[in-house]
């Protein structure tokens, strides 16, 4: 009867563990809605860019032109941006607050604008 009971409660308590981390798991998997604050660059240079004669501007439409995707620097990180890449273009090497779903270093972006 008293290793029945314990089962019982080994059985509850694994459950519930494999309950909990599922839902940090589905949580990681669909990403996380945040806004983030940075400066427009491209997912290959990042923070610094590689034509030094060049204005940024310039460097990370080029690098975006070979097939590189954009990217917001916000600190030490670098997001890579999926979407609105006309609205990206505009505010390029710029800083702005930009809305979206972020899953590992990829930003889905839902919007973009000048920060406050």
């Amino acid at each position: 009867m008293i290793k029945t009971a314990i089962s019982a409660k080994a059985i509850l308590v694994l459950a519930a563990t494999t309950l909990v981390g599922t839902d940090s798991m589905l949580a990681q998997a669909s990403g996380e809605q945040k806004t983030l604050t940075g400066v427009v660059s491209d997912a290959m240079c990042g923070q610094t860019h590689m034509m030094k004669d060049k204005p940024a501007a310039d460097c990370l439409r080029y690098c975006v032109k070979q097939g590189n995707k954009y990217a917001l620097v916000v600190g030490k990180s670098v997001y890579t941006l999926e979407g609105h890449e006309a609205e990206l273009d505009k505010y390029a090497a710029k800083k702005v607050t930009v809305k979206g779903t972020v899953k590992g270093e990829t930003m889905t972006v839902e919007s973009v604008i000048l920060p406050e």
